[in-house]
């Protein structure tokens, strides 16, 4: 696949829209001061000045991100992200082995203010957040087990929240996990491998999968 620069792929392009790879490490779109200006959005711009972030990944987490070319196409595939037309799927390696072979996690997320950017559960005045969950595959000697992930809804560190509070925290996650697990691994394990959706101009079926990378 051709490069966008030496860290994001391209993995589709056309009149409407892009994907690309977003490494981890790297912002999505920019945050606050000069120092936080790098992010995939820039970047693509450079080649696709049209382009436009539709979705964000954390900086964190790495896999397909969607942009949209033009303040129309824009419009259109924010609102089948707002009407939850849009199959998302994620990967992640986590601390400990659920007992369950799959599961489903229904607990509201608000802003942990105090300690932002940490959100935390809180059932009394949460947004309701609903994350689906299959494990994968096991690993009794590291103690972990591989996730599929569907997150239904879109909060802000859904996924990460989510799964510490069944005791199951992603390996590598500098936020959440516990000092052990933070340190298992290089980087927060957990990848956007899937998107699919219908095309903002002719409404043809879409599906883009991307292996991940640990």
């Amino acid at each position: 696949m051709p490069a966008m620069d030496d860290d994001i792929e391209l993995i589709h392009l056309d009149a409407a829209m892009l994907v690309v790879r977003k490494p981890a490490g790297l912002l999505s779109v920019p945050g606050r001061g000069p120092e936080n200006a790098d992010c995939v959005a820039a970047r693509v711009q450079r080649r696709v000045p049209d382009a436009l972030i539709v979705h964000r990944l954390d900086m964190a987490t790495s896999g397909l991100l969607l942009m949209a070319r033009g303040a129309g196409m824009h419009r259109r595939l924010s609102r089948l992200f707002a009407d939850r037309q849009v199959d998302k799927r994620y990967e992640a390696v986590v601390a400990g082995c659920p007992a369950e072979a799959s599961g489903a996690i229904d607990l509201p997320l608000i802003c942990d203010w105090p300690n932002r950017p940490r959100q935390k559960v809180d059932p009394l005045t949460g947004r309701a957040s609903l994350t689906r969950w299959q494990v994968l595959g096991r690993d009794a000697t590291s103690g972990t087990a591989r996730l599929a992930l569907e997150p239904v809804t879109g909060r802000s560190h859904q996924l990460r929240v989510h799964l510490l509070s069944i005791g199951h925290p992603i390996v590598g996650d500098e936020l959440y996990a516990p000092t052990p697990w933070r340190e298992a691994a290089p980087r927060l394990l957990l990848h956007a491998c899937r998107l699919a959706f219908a095309h903002p101009a002719d409404g043809t079926p879409q599906v883009f999968e991307d292996t991940a990378p640990f």
